[in-house]
């Protein structure tokens, strides 16, 4: 009930006036040497979307404050990363980049840049709308066999037209919360955070990473679609199994190394599923070679 309750302030934060609210208050027991990062993140995330986002960011950080076996390192780890994956890239996140660029040539802070052409997918650039609007257009696609198409978009600010039109596409930010996107997003950051805590209690040594694993997804278009899978491949395949008792992986962290450097650019996966097998395999045969001797 909790969470309903927390999702829903959030979603709603725009129309009870909460988004430009003031700045949220660093976690209590926010270590001296974690502040900066704790504060960048704030920063970035009310620029991505607003001061109640920004609060979700830190109430999650403060999860993790005081933890046990979590040092200040790690702190900062999870602090960073996380701001990074809750700023993720969409195409109402690139305009807004594009014109805050623009804005800061205005000033002459900075010289003017080029256009930017961003190659989505289908899927991807509906998922930017809200739900309601989103799943029967994306249930369509799905029948048609469309969802995984190109689509090049151009973000430019060398005309009024481009400006405006970067102005209408960061406003929809407003709408973000409501998008099939964010959901998925939400969910994939609380899957990453439980696995991390999972970890500390299971396997601390591995903790470090789990919480790397996070720069596995990055960017738009094939290569976020390509990370995400990779990433729910290790996941599925190796660390939750090993946290279930199923899998007995002694050392956790350099399985997950081996299948992250046998990850590539391949739809199939074949290099990196090969990996994973070998990896289980090995793990189950010293198990039964133990128990033998």
């Amino acid at each position: 009930m909790a969470s309903v309750i927390s999702s829903l302030r959030y979603l709603l934060a725009d129309f009870i006036g909460e988004d430009d609210g003031a700045r949220p208050f660093l976690p209590e027991g926010l270590p001296a040497a974690v502040v900066p990062v704790v504060s960048e993140g704030i920063d970035l995330l009310m620029e991505y979307q607003g001061s109640s986002y920004a609060q979700f960011y830190v109430d999650r950080v403060r999860r993790f404050v005081g933890r046990r076996g979590v040092d200040e390192r790690m702190l900062g780890e999870i602090a960073r990363l996380m701001a990074l994956r809750m700023s993720y890239q969409d195409p109402i996140r690139i305009a807004q980049l594009k014109l805050m660029e623009f804005e800061a040539a205005v000033r002459g802070e900075r010289n003017a840049t080029d256009d930017l052409l961003g190659i989505f997918r289908v899927d991807e650039l509906i998922g930017a709308l809200p739900a309601a609007i989103a799943e029967p257009v994306l249930d369509v696609l799905e029948r048609l066999g469309w969802t995984h198409a190109p689509v090049s978009i151009r973000f430019s600010s060398k005309s009024r037209w481009g400006v405006r039109r970067l102005k209408i596409e960061s406003s929809l930010r407003r709408w973000r919360l409501f998008s099939v996107r964010y959901a998925k997003e939400r969910a994939w950051v609380e899957r990453w955070l439980h696995m991390i805590g999972r970890s500390l209690e299971k396997q601390p040594a591995a903790a470090p990473a789990i919480i790397q694993t996070a720069t596995m997804i990055q960017g738009y278009g094939d290569r976020y679609r390509q990370g995400l899978a990779d990433w729910h491949e290790i996941i599925d395949r190796l660390v939750k199994p090993t946290f279930d008792g199923v899998l007995p992986i002694a050392d956790l962290a350099a399985a997950v190394a081996e299948a992250r450097a046998a990850a590539m650019a391949d739809p199939r996966q074949l290099a990196l599923k090969r990996t994973i097998a070998e990896i289980r395999t090995r793990a189950i045969a010293a198990k039964a070679d133990a128990a033998a001797g």
